[in-house]
């Protein structure tokens, strides 16, 4: 198994998104979009209230997923309760979105090529709407999101085009973009 591993993922110049999907196993994500499977839940739970548990419910203290996009295949503008943290894997940069609570917004890239400003890793912090996809001529980028308390779909909440362009309209070709119907 290991050298069979090693020839499908060993460069990401030989590297496809159908061998990414098959290796890992994702399969799509729906509402948001691209490919995912939950790398990680935590065995602990975190009481239903208190300080960071947006729900009602016993919550996991934290989870993660792998997460691919193509260029087909994009994460649309949501946002959740608590802060995801992205992290950069392989592939190509990732142009992630960040439209926060006070109407100001900004365009982070996730990436390996750190003197051209790309980072490894982003927060989108809880309440800001967030979304990425791959830069302009990009194949497949292969990321992680990870959530603590963990992700429930009571935090998700999706994105409304016309209401977001008319409150970031300095950020509406993006949103289009990120939130194409």
């Amino acid at each position: 198994m290991k050298a069979r591993t090693e020839k499908t993922l060993g460069k990401d110049a030989q590297l496809t998104p159908e061998a990414v999907i098959r290796e890992l196993g994702l399969s799509p994500l729906p509402l948001e979009g691209g490919y995912f499977v939950r790398s990680y839940t935590s065995d602990r739970e975190i009481p239903e209230e208190g300080p960071g548990v947006p729900g009602g419910e016993p919550r996991r203290l934290a989870t993660a997923i792998y997460y691919l996009m193509t260029p087909s295949s994009f994460s649309r503008l949501h946002r959740l309760k608590q802060d995801e943290l992205w992290h950069f894997y392989l592939g190509d940069p990732v142009r992630m979105l960040l439209l926060y609570p006070d109407g100001s917004g900004g365009e982070k890239v996730l990436g390996t090529d750190l003197l051209s400003g790309q980072r490894p890793q982003a927060v989108a912090p809880g309440g800001t709407w967030f979304g990425g996809s791959l830069a302009p001529g990009g194949r497949f980028a292969l990321i992680g999101c990870t959530l603590s308390p963990g992700y429930s779909d009571d935090d998700y909440e999706h994105g409304s085009r016309a209401e977001l362009s008319s409150r970031y309209p300095a950020f509406s070709k993006q949103i289009a973009r990120l939130l194409p119907v």
